[in-house]
């Protein structure tokens, strides 16, 4: 058996198996790992129930654990996956909406799960940290009114 020495481990309530395969079937770099079963009852399950799922999200190790609806996520951790243009984009932001999840705004969306998703074209990270200030702000701004981020629209404002 070989154990990562540094693992994000995410807490569900009771379907990290059904999350780690949604990640997997979304992203590239992403697959579903072992599935360990509960050796004994414990607070949100019994002996025989599945406990951990381990998986890889992007290229990032992950442990699922189904520990229950005691704890719920936010906003303070979130996936940021850098995209290359608006088809990308558009892509990982239905997918994550369109199967339960919900639009946030500046490219933030959550899945069915809780887990949040920054979805950030490359583009507009170019732009809002560009060293030309008002170009950059241009950007900014822009993105503050989208939910999903419409790249175009950040390099229009960007140009002015």
């Amino acid at each position: 058996m070989n154990i990562a020495k540094n693992t994000i481990c995410l807490w569900y309530n009771n379907d990290a198996e059904g999350a780690a395969r949604f990640y997997a079937e979304t992203f590239p770099d992403s697959s579903v790992g072992a599935v360990h079963h509960a050796p004994g009852n414990y607070p949100s399950g019994k002996e025989g129930d599945i406990l951990t799922v381990e998986f890889t999200v992007l290229g990032i190790a992950c442990l699922g654990l189904n520990g229950g609806p005691v704890f719920q996520h936010n906003e303070a951790f979130s996936f940021q996956v850098a995209t290359e243009n608006q088809e990308e984009t558009d892509r990982y932001w239905n997918a994550i909406v369109g199967n339960g999840g919900q639009e946030s705004e500046c490219g933030w969306c959550k899945d069915k799960w809780g887990i949040s998703w920054q979805i950030t074209p490359i583009a507009l990270t170019k732009a809002y940290t560009s060293p030309d200030r008002a170009a950059a702000k241009r950007a900014f701004d822009a993105m503050m009114t989208m939910r999903k981020i419409d790249i175009a629209a950040i390099e229009a404002a960007f140009r002015g």
